[in-house]
């Protein structure tokens, strides 16, 4: 037995723990330290041949297993058990499942972000996995990209304080904590400056741009104190990110002083010899890898062979595997893994797991989620005016309950324990919210109306070079005369139509990049047929990211944008319609007109010929943080403490923002920078900072602004960040529409 070894010693510091155990192990055990395996392959062969230090996609019964194999081992060396925890505890049967993450950040509210994030902590360490990757720091750029629904959004700051917030959330009060896990901060970086879209290509993206906008919201997780970061696919001027030292060494280890693990995302080494082509073979490839100080390999075949005969063939020193190992192992002895591996606790999921105080911030965070985007005053319904009323629910989203979880939820594709998704009776549609909420005397009817897609098998095959399953192939479903005539028929005999409509999982998720943002399949002819009834319409758009909407839906009496809102998601539909609880989502990304003003982000750099299309125009259907109250919002007298200030002092103002309807509102004051007139191209306007005040009808506040003239910088030609000398000018408001924006000016004397 080892329990007297000097590792094994809970009292000795964790870097004695580390050496000692390190001085212990064979090569290659240390080069399994350095694997994370897919559990649903041959575990047995994964723990005991390959001394795996990670597996990750592991059920409930496998997890069990693996800890049974390591039993087994020589040294015991616990696992470290990973999964994708992207917006609850994704696929572990009647977890919570909260909003996307892009809904998330439709909230503006980076406190209720830190307690989803601990409340999936919670019930994610009951279940024995102790890593998540989640949080996304990436910026949606391109709407056709796949993954945007994973993200925070287009802008830096907000993505930097609501990722800052879930960091906090997960690793609670230290990796100590028995309910805190491993955040991830991914992916790292400039995956989201996709060519086309198209996932994981190549990230065409000077130095400057980097520093400028993708580099920022990852700092701030690494003083933070996320301890993972998980590299992108991509290639950055040529150079694969698992292998680019500018990033990995000067700047993430170098200038930032990180000391956390790096993982890479699925078969990055492998993908730079049959994909990328830049390795010969899985020898060099592993090689490279390590030299750049990747610490955990996830899921590369023949990576643990391919190291193994990198340092037989000199190309790699086992001294660079010892740095990437001693990393792994810190993580294990700082989460206590050697006294206590964290299995599976029944007990402690039948106390957590769906929580009731769960499913209510869940229900919480759905409702703030929800984004009113235009409303000709047909709602709120008012129940209270009595009388019977009919709404006809319509549209092939009313009651798709797997569909509205969105990505990395049950049934989206990427585990297969849950082929049926999550407990139907644990998810509310729009259907069933508005049964169970209207008054007595309504009546609910409901008609689908239209269907999406159908799926046929990729003419490249099945898998891709690594084996991996290649999604299948979209095909829009044509309008069907018979669905159409029936919803009609159905909003024809109502007082109000719900028309839910948007985009399934088949259409969401890597490698499942669309090439328009038109919503798909008979979609747009049902919208078109029950704006023709003159029937008011509601258009619920249920989707996983902006889409370009037809004049029926952007015509229509109401539009409210629901983001793949979660478990209570439908209920909170119901709530706003009805009006129980009043809209407060705020727009995190911009909607296109149509697909061909890609990007459409809001602070794109100054200087073009015109601000329109020949046949087009550039404006946004709905700018980046815009989103209705079922009141009205007045913005006075802003007004700025000091008008001269040095580079080390605060921009601090005022603004009343007064609430001049009959209903209560939480109003999110946006405040954003433009510096006037800078060395170098720079956007027109910044976000800054944002605040949340909740004011009752007729009631006025006085909101203090404070932004650090340190925050109002640009990188200048050199890659250098600085604050330059001069004119600026503070606005602030509702959204980021220049119309909206109250303004008042600012010099900077001196630079930082």
């Amino acid at each position: 037995m080892d329990h007297d070894l000097p590792f094994r010693d809970a009292t000795r510091p964790v870097g004695e723990r580390v050496a000692d155990l390190l001085g212990r192990m064979t090569l290659p055990e240390k080069v399994g330290q350095m694997t994370q395996l897919d559990s649903r392959e041959d575990l047995e062969a994964h723990v005991l041949d390959k001394h795996a230090g990670s597996i990750l996609h592991t059920s409930p019964e496998r997890v069990l297993r693996a800890h049974e194999l390591t039993a087994r081992t020589r040294l015991r060396i616990p696992l470290l058990v990973a999964e994708d925890c992207i917006h609850g505890h994704s696929f572990h049967e009647g977890a919570t499942i909260f909003p996307t993450q892009l809904g998330m950040a439709a909230t503006w509210n980076p406190e209720l972000v830190e307690r989803v994030a601990r409340t999936t902590a919670v019930e994610v360490a009951a279940t024995g996995v102790h890593w998540t990757f989640s949080p996304v720091l990436c910026i949606a750029r391109d709407l056709r990209w796949g993954r945007i629904n994973e993200t925070f959004g287009e802008d830096p700051v907000l993505i930097g304080e609501l990722a800052s917030a879930m960091v906090r959330g997960y690793q609670g009060d230290g990796l100590a904590d028995p309910t805190a896990i491993l955040a991830t901060a991914k992916h790292f970086a400039g995956y989201s400056e996709t060519q086309g879209g198209r996932d994981a290509s190549e990230a065409d993206l000077s130095r400057r741009k980097l520093r400028s906008w993708f580099l920022p919201p990852f700092e701030r997780v690494a003083r933070e104190g996320c301890r993972t970061f998980m590299l992108g696919y991509q290639t950055t001027d040529g150079v694969p990110i698992t292998v680019n030292s500018w990033l990995l060494d000067e700047v993430l280890r170098g200038e930032w002083g990180y000391t956390g693990t790096l993982v890479t995302d699925w078969d990055n080494v492998g993908r730079m010899v049959w994909e990328q082509r830049v390795q010969p073979d899985l020898t060099h490839a592993a090689a490279a890898a390590v030299k750049a100080g990747n610490d955990m390999i996830m899921t590369t075949p023949r990576f643990f062979e391919g190291a193994l005969d990198a340092v037989e063939l000199g190309l790699l020193d086992e001294a660079d595997v010892d740095q990437a190992v001693g990393r792994v192992l810190t993580l294990k002895f700082e989460l206590g893994l050697f006294e206590n591996p964290r299995q599976p606790d029944p007990e402690r999921q039948r106390a957590v797991v769906n929580h009731p105080d769960h499913a209510a911030l869940n229900l919480e965070v759905a409702r703030r989620s929800l984004v009113l985007l235009r409303n000709d005053g047909l709602l709120p319904w008012r129940p209270e005016t009595g009388g019977g009323r009919r709404v006809a629910v319509v549209g092939p989203l009313a009651d798709d309950a797997q569909t509205q979880l969105g990505d990395w939820a049950g049934s989206s594709g990427q585990v297969d324990w849950l082929p049926d998704g999550h407990p139907r009776d644990m998810i509310t549609t729009v259907l069933d919210g508005l049964r169970g909420l209207v008054p007595d005397g309504w009546e609910v009817v409901h008609a689908p109306g239209a269907g999406i897609l159908d799926l046929v098998p990729d003419p490249e095959g099945d898998t891709f070079p690594d084996g991996q399953p290649r999604p299948q192939v979209v095909v829009p479903r044509a309008p069907d005369e018979a669905l159409i005539a029936e919803a009609v028929a159905a909003a024809r005999d109502a007082d109000f139509v719900v028309a839910v409509v948007g985009d399934r999982i088949e259409l969401v998720g890597e490698g499942r990049s669309t090439a328009t943002l038109d919503l798909v399949g008979g979609q747009n002819a049902l919208l078109d047929a029950l704006a023709a009834t003159g029937t008011p319409l509601v258009v619920v758009l249920l989707a996983s990211k902006p889409l370009v909407l037809p004049s029926s839906a952007l015509d229509a009496a109401a539009l409210l944008w629901v983001a793949n809102p979660g478990m209570q998601g439908g209920r909170a539909v119901a709530e706003v319609l009805l009006g129980l609880v009043e809209p407060s989502g705020r727009l995190p990304i911009s909607f296109a007109r149509h697909v061909g003003q890609q990007p459409t982000y809001y602070n794109q750099v100054r200087g073009q010929h015109g601000v329109r299309y020949a046949d087009h125009t550039q404006d946004p259907a709905f700018a980046f943080g815009e989103g209705l109250s079922y009141t009205e919002v007045e913005y006075s007298d802003l007004a700025v403490d000091s008008s001269v200030l040095g580079a080390g002092d605060h921009v601090r103002a005022t603004v009343t923002v007064r609430n001049a309807g009959g209903r209560p509102v939480r109003e999110t004051v946006q405040v954003y920078v433009s510096d006037n007139v800078t060395s170098a191209s720079w956007t027109g306007k910044e976000l800054k900072a944002f605040h949340q005040v909740d004011l009752a009808p007729g009631e006025s506040a006085v909101v203090p602004l404070d932004v650090p003239v340190a925050d109002c910088s640009i990188v200048d030609a050199t890659g250098r960040r600085v604050v330059e000398p001069g004119d600026f000018t503070l606005l602030v408001g509702p959204s980021s529409r220049d119309a909206g924006l109250l303004r008042a000016g600012f010099t900077v004397k001196g630079t930082a």
